[in-house]
C-alpha cells in the first residue's frame, strides 16, 4: 500500500448527509464524541480508510485475531420522512496520520469521498487547551468557512472569537479541505486541560452538538466517565497539597 485509501463494503446512498469527525487528539475530545455518537446511534459501519501514514501497529482482537489501525466511516439513517431530514456520517479511527505529507492526503481523500455521497457540511470535533488545570466548567468554541453559521451556533452557545493559535490534524485540515472543495465546515472544541482523556469536555460538546443537529443522545455513560474524572483530579490534587505541605511525623521511621 503505498498511498491511503478507502475501501466501502455497502452502497448507500445517504440522504443530504453531513460528516461528524471524532478522530483523536487534544483530550481525545473527539474521540469520545464520536464514538459515543456512534454507539448511541447504532450507526453502521460502510466504509475503511487504511493508510501507510499511520502507525505500522496492528490492534490485538478478543477474538484471538488481529486488524490493521484504521479510520472508519459510519452512517445513521436518520428515521424521519419529512424534507430536509438529513442522515449523519461518523468517522471515528484509531490514529491520524503521523506527517504533514500524510496529514494532507488523507484529509483531502476524506473531504473528496464524503462529497462523492453528495454531503455538504461537515462538523470536525476536537479540543481546545486554555490552561494545564481541570477544566471543571468547560466552554465550547468554534471556527467556520460560512460565516452565515455562526449566528445559529451562537444560539447553541457556542463561541465564537475567542479561540485563537492554531488547530493541528484533521480538525483543521478538514476545514481547509472543505473551504477548497466548496463544502460547508466547522470545528467545534471543548475547552480542556491537563487531561489525557477529558470526558467533561466531550460531554459539553455532545449537549451543544445534539441540540444544534436535533438528535436524541443518552449522555449517561460520559456523565459516569466524568463524574470519575472529577473524582481522580481531586485525589491528584490532594496528594499535591501533601506533598507540598511537607512529611508529617507519620512519615518518619525511627530505627533504633
Amino acid at each position: 500500500m503505498r498511498s491511503s485509501k478507502i475501501y466501502v463494503s455497502k452502497t448507500l446512498k445517504p440522504r443530504n448527509p453531513i460528516l461528524l469527525v471524532g478522530l483523536p487528539g487534544i483530550g481525545n475530545v473527539g474521540s469520545l464524541v464520536g464514538e459515543h455518537l456512534k454507539s448511541e446511534l447504532r450507526a453502521k459501519k460502510f466504509a475503511t480508510l487504511y493508510s501507510p501514514h499511520f502507525p505500522h501497529q496492528v490492534i490485538m482482537l478478543k477474538s484471538g485475531g488481529i486488524r490493521l489501525v484504521s479510520n472508519r466511516f459510519y452512517l445513521w439513517k436518520n428515521p424521519a420522512k419529512e424534507k430536509g431530514a438529513r442522515d449523519i456520517l461518523i468517522l471515528v479511527g484509531d490514529f491520524q496520520a503521523l506527517s504533514s505529507e500524510g496529514q494532507y492526503e488523507i484529509n483531502e481523500k476524506i473531504v473528496e469521498f464524503f462529497k462523492g455521497l453528495g454531503g455538504k457540511t461537515i462538523y470536525t470535533i476536537g479540543g481546545y487547551n486554555t490552561t494545564n488545570q481541570y477544566v471543571q466548567n468547560p466552554r465550547v468554541f468554534a471556527v467556520t468557512t460560512d460565516r452565515k453559521q455562526i449566528p445559529q451556533l451562537k444560539a447553541a452557545k457556542i463561541i465564537f472569537g475567542q479561540a485563537s493559535g492554531m488547530i493541528w490534524g484533521s480538525a483543521g485540515l478538514l476545514l481547509a479541505f472543505a473551504k477548497k472543495h466548496k463544502l460547508t465546515a466547522t470545528c467545534i472544541m471543548g475547552e480542556t486541560g491537563m487531561l489525557e482523556v477529558d470526558a467533561h469536555a466531550a460531554k459539553a460538546v455532545l449537549e451543544i452538538l445534539v441540540r444544534h443537529l436535533k438528535l436524541k443522545i443518552n449522555l449517561e455513560n460520559l456523565e459516569k466517565i466524568s463524574q470519575e474524572t472529577e473524582k481522580m483530579v481531586k485525589q491528584m490534587e490532594e496528594a499535591v497539597k501533601k506533598e507540598q505541605q511537607g512529611p508529617t511525623k507519620e512519615h518518619f521511621t525511627y530505627i533504633r
